[in-house]
């Protein structure tokens, strides 16, 4: 989908809030029909625009009371390396969000551990086992202040 149009732009707004909405509601709170709000959010997930509906889970609840960000420096950027390096990242569980960088780090992830001893062994078992590492530096973070699930439209 190339561009979105306005009635598309009201659909996302409202999904990005109430994911759970009905599709009878939705219509109502955008001025459409039920079946062309239907058509209109088929074509917005098909074409990729909405990747899916999630539960937000607190990390909390689950125990999980630190966060790490972790930045990787690998031995080179081959593509061999980089692609062995993201599809052994996939694996670790505790790994929430990795991103390719530019700048003198090539990876940063943002890891999830229950504490400091949990993330001692997610180091020891998961990033330092992962392919081509050659430095990790970890930094923890001390508060959320933010953290947004979508970008504002």
């Amino acid at each position: 989908m190339s561009q979105l149009d306005a009635i598309d732009t009201a659909i996302l707004k409202v999904i990005q809030q109430h994911g759970r909405i009905s599709n009878a509601e939705l219509a109502e709170r955008i001025g459409l029909s039920p079946s062309a709000c239907s058509r209109r959010l088929d074509i917005l997930e098909k074409s990729g625009v909405v990747t899916g509906y999630h539960a937000r889970v607190s990390a909390k609840a689950l125990d999980y009371k630190m966060i790490a960000i972790v930045h990787i420096s690998l031995s080179g950027q081959f593509a061999k390396t980089l692609t062995e390096f993201e599809a052994a990242v996939k694996l670790c569980p505790n790994v929430l969000v990795c991103y390719l960088m530019s700048g003198e780090y090539d990876y940063i992830l943002r890891v999830a551990a229950k504490d400091l001893e949990d993330y001692e062994r997610i180091h020891r078992d998961w990033l330092s086992a992962l392919p081509h590492v050659v430095k990790i530096n970890s930094s923890f973070a001390l508060r959320e202040v933010i953290d947004r699930p979508n970008v504002g439209i």
